[in-house]
């Protein structure tokens, strides 16, 4: 009796190329291959040797078989309920846009920022911007202003330039 690894070396090259002819795809041919010598060493009590290779023929032409009967009854997954989210091209573009604006935010100056970070990212009223920076109010509403109508000027020059 073999052992199993004279089996494989034996007939394994062999069995792959039948398997290949069935399967007509090298992973398929690998997989039925491989589950063919499983099968056949689990089963090695009950083996012939004067009909090994087709004893194993015929197991990987059932593995083979079974792998198209059970691709036939799969169906392929509809897409009924597609990710609301963003896609990655939108994410990253989105995070892009993120970096021109911090970009834009740090080359002015820290109260200007400061006026319009605390208004567009924590919707504090102008009164409380004026008495935190120590302004007036109409001075509070002009900073946060310019910086919207900087950040406006700087992206739409950026979508003037692209092509």
């Amino acid at each position: 009796m073999l052992d199993f690894k004279q089996l494989y070396e034996t007939y394994a090259a062999e069995v792959y190329r039948f398997s290949l002819w069935l399967a007509r795809e090298t992973a398929d041919a690998e997989d039925i291959t491989s589950e063919t010598f499983v099968r056949a060493w689990s089963k090695r009590d009950h083996i012939r040797t004067e009909t090994l290779r087709a004893y194993l023929f015929a197991i990987a032409r059932n593995v083979y078989l079974e792998g198209r009967r059970k691709a036939r009854q799969r169906k392929a997954l509809e897409d009924v309920h597609p990710d609301p989210g963003p896609g990655p091209d939108r994410l990253l573009e989105t995070q892009m846009e993120l970096e021109r604006v911090c970009e834009t935010l740090h080359r002015l100056p820290e109260d200007d920022r400061a006026a319009f970070v605390m208004r567009a990212e924590h919707g504090l009223p102008y009164e409380e911007i004026a008495r935190v920076l120590g302004l007036s109010l109409s001075s509070a509403k002009v900073k946060v202003h310019r910086v919207r109508r900087r950040l406006l000027t700087d992206r739409i020059a950026r979508e003037g330039s692209q092509p």
